[in-house]
Formats: structure tokens, C-alpha cells, sequence
């Protein structure tokens, strides 16, 4: 079962340290790239040069990252991947887990280069999905809440959005093969509004915590 608390622990003051100072190297990095190109030119050869050197680090080198709370951005759909970074960038994105660190990398990249980064993540090929450890019984529940809803509860089908594969479209977010852990922390994220999305805290409001995990090893799956 996934864990219910969200939330990572206290992190040592090492280690906050640490990740202070990734920060700024990688904003230094990403501002530097930026200021060397033209806002109108070059654009996309900065953002793939960005993809590969800085967020490679966090996302892997095409995008399909193997860390659980870091998203998987290979296949996603391009109009989602601009709007979210944009989203950090104004800082108007707040789910805990990322808040600070993607706002501080966001805030040095201009409108070119974050559509340039898109387009980059949305034509990588997706990352398999994985059943490993998941009992099939929930699984199979998942599947069913997400393909069909539950109407005497008031919950709409998530395929009628993100696709009867889970593949997305436009802002609707692609979620298959996506981290089950990921998925979690941000289902509960829009369910408490730490993220802002009116349409999404309407569809989510009524899921109890046992739908957000079969729905989570559903997708992550696909």
C-alpha cells in the first residue's frame, strides 16, 4: 500500500544546505544559457541543451524519471508541460514537494524556452509502465474507477479528460506510466487546493484516500 503521509520528512541542515546550493547553480546555469540567446532565436537548441544538462538531473535525460517523487515528463502533453511551468514560474503552482525548488528554475526561463522545453518532453517516447508489487485486485479497481466513475458517488470518469489510455490531451495531463507515488501526493495535493485547479477540486472532492491509491497503481501500470 502507498503510504499516506505525503509529506517528506525534515530534511538534516546538511542537506538543506545542499539543496540551497543546487538551486542556485542550477538557476545560474539556466540564466546564463538564457541570457547568451536571443529570445526569439535559438530557442529550442537552448531548451534541449537545458533538458540535458540541467533537468536531467531530476527528470533523466529524456524525461522519464526514476526517482518516484519527481514526475515523468516523456510523452506528456506539450500545452500541460507550458502552462505548469509557467505556473512555477509566477509561483501560483504550490503543492509542497516541488514549490520551491521548480519556481527558483522556472524564474530564469523566458516564454521561448519554456515552450521550447515542451516540445522537447512531449516528443520523447514514454517511460513503460510497471505492475511490480501492485495486487492485481486494486489494480483492477482502479481501472474501473478511472474508465467509468462511480455515479452514486459523484465521481466522473478521469477518462473522459486524460484520455481512455491515460494518454492526456492538451491541458488534461497525460498520467499513464506516470509514479504511483507522484500521482498520490498530487490527487491529495488538488483534493486540500495546495494546487489551483477549479476543475480539478470539483471531480476530486469526493475520492477517499483507498480510490487515490488504485487509481495511482492503475495508471502508473498503463
Amino acid at each position: 500500500m502507498m503510504k499516506r503521509r505525503t509529506h517528506p520528512q525534515t530534511a538534516s541542515p546538511g542537506a538543506r544546505i545542499a539543496s540551497v546550493a543546487a538551486v542556485l547553480v542550477l538557476s545560474t546555469v539556466a540564466s546564463l544559457a538564457i541570457a547568451q540567446t536571443p529570445a526569439d532565436a535559438n530557442s529550442r537548441r537552448v531548451s534541449e541543451s537545458l533538458a540535458v544538462n540541467m533537468c536531467a538531473t531530476c527528470h533523466g535525460p529524456t524525461g522519464v524519471s526514476t526517482q518516484p517523487k519527481v514526475p515523468r515528463l516523456a510523452g506528456q502533453q506539450r500545452d500541460y508541460l507550458e502552462v505548469q511551468l509557467k505556473a512555477f514560474r509566477t509561483k501560483s503552482r504550490n503543492d509542497p514537494e516541488a514549490h520551491t525548488f521548480m519556481s527558483s528554475i522556472a524564474s530564469t526561463l523566458n516564454d521561448n524556452v519554456v515552450a521550447g522545453l515542451a516540445e522537447y518532453y512531449s516528443a520523447q517516447t514514454p517511460g513503460k509502465g510497471r505492475e511490480s508489487g501492485r495486487d492485481a485486485i486494486q489494480v483492477a479497481q482502479g481501472e474501473r474507477l478511472y474508465q467509468n466513475g462511480d455515479r452514486e458517488r459523484g465521481i466522473a470518469a478521469c477518462s473522459a479528460c486524460h484520455g481512455t489510455k491515460g494518454e492526456g490531451m492538451s491541458v488534461f495531463p497525460r498520467l499513464a506510466g506516470q509514479h504511483a507515488y507522484y500521482l498520490g501526493t498530487q490527487m491529495q495535493a488538488l483534493q486540500n487546493k495546495l494546487r489551483e485547479s477549479p476543475v480539478m477540486h470539483g471531480v476530486i472532492k469526493n475520492l477517499t484516500i483507498e480510490d487515490i491509491h488504485v487509481l495511482a497503481y492503475y495508471l502508473e501500470s498503463l
